[in-house]
């Protein structure tokens, strides 16, 4: 049997997508390997009716959910590889096995990748996160710290001056500011540091310092990063999908490739800005597009 859509990632994109096809009664097969890239947030923001609600929770909410409807599967695993064309695609787990689907959705996220800095990934999602929008508000009028060793340093330091002007912007070293960068924000209060950092210290998952290479320490008690991120599966380019310098696949209104009968949705389509919220309505426009571009195939022409 060739089911009507594989759905690869499990997170709030591929699983809202699920929902809708499965209300639209279409069968399809999600394929989630269980590592989200939230996996240490403890609580989620920015969802309406579910402000606060551990990431985990609102997986499992949804997964409970998919169970009234019989054309939906989950499964556990890794997508390998995929091969065929719109109609016919073969779906290939890591491990042996596959399945045939009429198209295909990809939908796993993003992976991140931490600055190498001693103390940060034991800190990381309870005092020290990458996103103000979802965690500033309990961060408020706190001693914080900004760190990146990208380009975007400047900007994130102006947003974060909303949620505190006791500020610390750490360049580890870099040289991503300029000096009319540093002279802006140091003239609304924030301290810039431009030294290496040693290690950030803590303990029970709470910040206490920034120590530096020149031996120099600062108190801080929570903060936010900026890791390096890429695509959580490679299969849309071996899939032969158009993608932009970065990896992130290039999708019309609705989520659809390049390539006919794959579609993406949530981080893997470049989705911004990046919260649960969003993947979820991402994936909702996906399955609109599936559904619609399966009854235009089955109905055949006029």
């Amino acid at each position: 049997m060739v089911i009507d859509c594989a759905i690869i990632g499990g997170g709030p994109a591929g699983l809202a997508a699920a929902l809708v096809l499965g209300r639209a009664r279409r069968s399809a097969l999600v394929v989630d390997d269980a590592r989200p890239r939230n996996a240490v947030t403890a609580a989620g923001h920015g969802y309406p009716t579910r402000d606060g609600v551990p990431p985990g929770e609102l997986r499992r909410l949804a997964r409970e959910e998919l169970a009234a409807y019989p054309g939906i599967r989950l499964r556990s695993g890794k997508v390998a590889a995929i091969e065929g064309r719109a109609g016919r695609f073969r779906v290939h787990l890591e491990g042996g096995g596959g399945f045939e689907a009429r198209t295909v959705l990809l939908a796993a996220g993003l992976k991140e990748q931490l600055p190498d800095i001693p103390g940060l990934r034991e800190l990381y999602g309870t005092s020290l996160f990458n996103c103000p929008y979802c965690d500033g508000w309990e961060l408020r009028d706190a001693s914080l710290v900004a760190i990146s060793t990208g380009g975007n340093l400047f900007q994130q330091a102006k947003q974060l001056l909303v949620w505190s002007r006791d500020l610390l912007v750490c360049t580890h070293g870099r040289g991503q500011l300029s000096p009319q960068q540093q002279q802006a924000l140091e003239a609304r209060g924030a301290r810039v540091a431009r030294a290496p950092i040693a290690a950030l210290e803590g303990s029970g998952g709470k910040l206490h310092a920034v120590r530096f290479a020149d031996g120099s320490r600062i108190a801080r008690s929570g903060g936010f990063v900026t890791p390096d991120a890429m695509l959580g599966t490679p299969l849309g380019a071996m899939l032969g999908c158009a993608h932009d310098a970065h990896g992130v696949l290039l999708v019309d209104g609705f989520g659809r490739t390049s390539v006919p009968g794959v579609y993406a949705a949530g981080d893997t389509a470049g989705m911004s800005p990046s919260q649960v919220v969003g993947a979820a309505a991402s994936g909702n426009r996906a399955a609109f597009s599936i559904g619609g571009d399966l009854a235009e195939a089955d109905f055949g022409p006029a």
